[in-house]
């Protein structure tokens, strides 16, 4: 078998401080962090910074609409201080539930929203010192003097969590590129992300070539119980197919019976059939699992991974401590060799 882990850049969900060093000192490239109700993005970026020296560092993804364009900003510039030149920032629109009813922001039209905001974050990290910051947005218009010398143009990548068509558009137009859902298979990658890409780029103007197509990859690997990672990574693709925003990927591949399956299991709470539900062509074609062995066979099965895959342990109903474990398994899949 022809050993492939250094074929693509590979990054990881951050897995803390210690881990983390490992990682980097095995050739980790980058790190990335999500956020949800008992994590911040922006927290945990800082912490990333602290505790890393070559590697890239970025949000993937914070909230975009439950922010200021200013906040965004401001908390980059500052992350910029803690790693120059390192930083990356990935914004998600979220759901609408998530954005009226557990933020108490307005989502509305969120295609045009996320554009206007990619526009007004860009605006305050490309402003000069001592000039006026000024974008005229439909949602989020800036007119701000800032006299104080502490701004100065800023190069962060801008990407985002983009999934279905309208989103990649989106990205195409206005961003640097996207960071793709855990569930991205390698048909969606060349059947929907790319001539989506392609299609916003065209739209105004854009390189498409330029964007960068960076996706998170669910990763569960245990030499002692290969069976209990799998099921990690079966419920957490399940967790996710939950959600109906995804049913465009399923549907595609036709996975719609099993994804009813799945639903019914998961509102009934037995997790050992929603586990069972998932079917395995559904697994291979998104999560890497099993032992070492048999995960580096899974990596090197797969014909499009992102450009730069940020593997991300399952966090559905697993442990703090399996999660470090998990998250050690990683580094000896990718970085063993070193």
């Amino acid at each position: 078998m022809t050993d492939t882990r250094d074929a693509v850049p590979w990054g990881m969900r951050w897995p803390g401080p210690e881990v983390g060093r490992a990682a980097e000192g095995a050739g980790c490239s980058a790190f990335c962090t999500g956020e949800f109700v008992d994590g911040n993005a922006y927290m945990s970026l800082a912490e990333m910074a602290a505790n890393t020296s070559t590697a890239a560092v970025g949000t993937g993804v914070a909230y975009a609409f439950a922010r200021s364009p200013f906040v965004h900003a401001s908390a980059m510039r500052h992350a910029d201080k803690l790693a120059p030149g390192r930083t990356f920032l990935g914004l998600g629109a979220g759901t609408r539930r998530m954005n009226v009813d557990w933020f108490a922001a307005d989502a509305d039209r969120p295609l045009a929203r996320m554009a206007d905001m990619v526009k007004a974050v860009r605006a305050y990290l490309r402003a000069p010192n001592r000039r006026p910051v000024r974008h005229d947005g439909e949602f989020y218009p800036i007119d701000a003097t800032i006299a104080a010398p502490v701004l100065g143009e800023l190069d962060v990548p801008i990407l985002l969590g983009a999934f279905n068509r309208g989103m990649l558009d989106v990205a195409g137009r206005v961003a640097d590129g996207i960071i793709g859902h855990g569930l991205f298979t390698d048909r969606w990658w060349d059947e929907m992300v790319d001539p989506r890409l392609e299609e916003g780029a065209r739209s105004s103007g854009r390189d498409a070539s330029a964007l960068r197509r960076w996706g998170w990859v669910i990763t569960s690997v245990d030499d002692d119980d290969p069976a209990r990672a799998e099921r990690d990574a079966r419920l957490m693709v399940g967790f996710y197919v939950t959600v109906k925003t995804y049913d465009s990927l399923t549907s595609m591949h036709g996975w719609d019976a099993a994804v009813i399956d799945i639903r019914n299991a998961f509102r009934a709470g037995d997790f050992d059939a929603m586990a069972a539900a998932v079917p395995t062509e559904m697994l291979d074609s998104i999560a890497v699992y099993g032992t070492l062995a048999e995960a580096r066979d899974r990596v090197e099965a797969r014909k499009r991974l992102p450009d730069l895959r940020f593997h991300s342990v399952p966090s559905f109903l697993v442990s703090p401590r399996r999660s470090v474990a998990y998250a050690e398994s990683i580094v000896a899949l990718l970085g063993g060799g070193r």
